[in-house]
């Protein structure tokens, strides 16, 4: 089942984002196939800055989809205001997972 993470940083937390992002990267990397899409969500005011994260991932359950997040870097480090996470279906656009 593929889950949507949204993840919200804590306001003027940019330096512990950047501080943590080789971790976070290779923590992603390290779920190979059940990693389908992750990217950070930029600030509407300067369209620059990383404010967030989205996360689309493909794992047996909730429970899995929250323990993937809590095991990020970056939610060790601190970084998030808050998190969501939705189960999701493709509907409708060019990208399709496998």
């Amino acid at each position: 089942m593929i889950f949507m993470v949204q993840c919200f940083d804590k306001p003027n937390a940019l330096d512990v984002r950047l501080a943590n992002r080789p971790a976070h990267l290779e923590y992603l990397q390290s779920l190979g196939d059940s990693l389908l899409l992750a990217g950070p969500i930029m600030s509407s005011v300067d369209d620059m800055t990383p404010q967030g994260s989205l996360i689309l991932i493909d794992v047996k359950d909730s429970a899995t989809a929250h323990a993937f997040t809590k095991n990020d870097p970056y939610a060790h480090a601190n970084l998030f205001e808050k998190v969501v996470i939705k189960p999701w279906v493709a509907a409708v656009g060019s990208w399709k997972p496998t």
